[in-house]
């Protein structure tokens, strides 16, 4: 789609091309929109709905601000848009920094999604984490029911996607806690314990090391950061 959009409400969502995509050329923009979004869709959610709801996105908002979660890390897309963003920013530029203030994320997916993108967008430290809004698009749908968004999957057409967005821009921000969950397991007698082996662990779940052999209680283990379901240090929205 690049940086032209001619729908007028579409443009209070819009992010341009210059600070999407790294080496852009920079065009000056006088129009701040009201609530700019970056969308994170698990096209394997929902059957082919995930894959619907991309469609959709794509063709309402810049592609470029779009993300299938299944060719694209959240992690990477996030930090290198606020490196962008900061670096514009001390170039100063307006619509960089009005975007990093008003930046909301959209999440389409399970719990397992949902919990996913809080784990990457706590793991940035930023000193302003963006609001984070899900759309239902598992089987529970615990998160965005907990939060005013409903269990049923949403429609995928023009006008379901419109009215979604809108009540992201009119959403409430909410706080919740965050826990962190240290997993020990204790050290096999014989034989050794390097390498660790590859974990399959939920999106949820992050390995970081070993505790060191000297503990005190004499374990080797994995330190896990658990992020699941409430227990998020993210914002939310709610309506």
């Amino acid at each position: 789609m690049g940086d032209i959009i001619s729908d007028k409400t579409m443009k209070e969502f819009y992010i341009p091309n210059y600070i999407l995509v790294p080496g852009s050329e920079v065009r000056n923009s006088s129009y701040i929109p009201a609530c700019p979004v970056i969308v994170f869709i698990n096209s394997k959610s929902g059957g082919q709905l995930g894959t619907e709801l991309l469609v959709t996105y794509r063709a309402l908002l810049n592609e470029n601000q779009v993300f299938d979660l299944g060719e694209m890390a959240p992690d990477k897309v996030l930090h290198q848009l606020y490196v962008t963003l900061e670096t514009l920013k001390y170039s100063e530029d307006v619509l960089a920094a009005e975007i990093q203030k008003k930046l909301r994320i959209i999440v389409a997916g399970g719990d397992g999604t949902a919990s996913w993108l809080l784990g990457v967008v706590s793991d940035l430290k930023l000193p302003q984490p963006p609001p984070i809004a899900t759309v239902p698009l598992g089987t529970g749908n615990n998160i965005p029911f907990s939060f005013g968004w409903g269990k049923k999957n949403p429609g995928t057409d023009r006008q379901s996607v419109e009215s979604f967005l809108n009540q992201v821009k009119t959403a409430k921000e909410m706080k919740i806690d965050s826990w962190h969950i240290i997993m020990r397991v204790r050290a096999p007698k014989d034989g050794s314990c390097d390498p660790i082996a590859p974990l399959e662990l939920p999106h949820s779940l992050h390995a970081f090391h070993r505790v060191s052999q000297t503990d005190k209680l004499n374990m080797v283990s994995l330190l896990i950061n658990i992020l699941p379901f409430m227990l998020c240090a993210q914002f939310f929205l709610c309506f």
